[in-house]
């Protein structure tokens, strides 16, 4: 089989994933509107995330959906939660996962807690790479779509795709009627803090004193902690990663990161505490192609395995001036606390 993709052959795959999520979006809006009570019930707890009676939705969708719309002639494996129970799900049914030629990673709701509550869009997530088993790493991603998963307020999703070198493809769906037109999207261009939003993940209480004193030194190196009265850089907790990814393509954070991983290992919690994963940020391709920078903390590429275990720490900046701007700094903050 080949182990690279042609240019009409990404396009395809950028459809196919889109159309994916269209389902998905379509199956949980109407599911919401029948049952919004019972999505908050836990359904299981697994190694990659706690599993709830919506995230059980979304996955039937997707099976279904393989079945019968995936090309038979592009055997695939998919990575998931909710498949670890160490069987891999692979289509055409029952092809070994050796004999695929694609790796499909996906996160069907990433954000499951602010949609279930109705309290925030989750988004859902998809990238596609060539098969290589477990030489697999993010690095390998060469098509990518992430579809939004709107409240009950919404009647407007947005959905963002794009493959390798071929810049991002960004529409605006209409969940009443169907409708869907082509939008722009752009990071900010600006390359300061000052009035705007910049913020560190800390979803939840653990680590967030040490998480929230890095970040407050590193505005303190950057020389905006306090500057002119103080209160210069605004804070927004999206507690999902994919939410993260969206606001620094399209222009409303100029920074965003996750360091839970390396503050979770320096206070002793276990590898199983909830963090960014690979299969929340599969989606890194898309802000890329929009001209954000995604990378690891201390600078570099992303090349965790395509997995939903391994513990993922990031830093995505909306343009090439702040990440240069903040590498070396955050450097020397994570030398002092981590």
């Amino acid at each position: 089989m080949s182990d690279t993709m042609t240019a009409a052959e990404m396009k395809r795959a950028r459809r196919l994933l889109c159309a994916l999520q269209d389902n998905i979006r379509d199956a949980l809006v109407a599911a919401r509107a029948r049952q919004s009570a019972s999505f908050a019930k836990i359904a299981a707890v697994t190694a990659a995330d706690t599993i709830y009676h919506v995230d059980r939705l979304s996955e039937a969708a997707i099976m279904a959906w393989f079945e019968e719309n995936w090309p038979r002639a592009w055997p695939v494996e998919l990575v998931m939660e909710g498949l670890e129970d160490g069987v891999p799900a692979t289509f055409p049914r029952g092809t070994p996962a050796a004999r695929t030629r694609f790796k499909c990673i996906l996160d069907p709701i990433d954000g499951t807690r602010s949609f279930m509550y109705d309290k925030r869009s989750a988004w859902s997530l998809a990238g596609l790479a060539v098969q290589r088993g477990a030489k697999n790493h993010l690095g390998d991603i060469m098509v990518a779509a992430m579809t939004e998963l709107p409240t009950s307020k919404q009647w407007r999703a947005d959905q963002l795709s794009a493959v390798r070198g071929g810049g991002v493809v960004a529409e605006a769906v209409d969940v009443r009627a169907g409708g869907r037109k082509r939008i722009t999207v752009r990071p900010s261009p600006l390359k300061h803090f000052e009035h705007g939003f910049a913020s560190l993940a800390r979803f939840f209480p653990e680590g967030k004193g040490l998480l929230g004193a890095i970040e407050e030194a590193l505005w303190q190196e950057l020389g905006v902690h306090g500057k002119n009265g103080g209160q210069l850089v605004f804070d927004d907790q999206y507690i999902c990663t994919g939410g993260q990814l969206h606001e620094l393509i399209v222009g409303h954070d100029r920074m965003l990161g996750d360091l839970r991983p390396l503050a979770y290992a320096k206070l002793g919690f276990s590898a199983a505490t909830l963090c960014c994963h690979p299969y929340d940020i599969c989606t890194a391709l898309i802000a890329r192609e929009a001209g954000c920078v995604i990378e690891a903390p201390a600078g570099g590429l992303l090349r965790y395995p395509l997995d939903t275990t391994t513990p993922v720490a990031w830093m995505g900046y909306a343009n090439t001036s702040l990440a240069r701007t903040v590498r070396p700094a955050l450097r020397r903050v994570m030398a002092k606390f981590l």
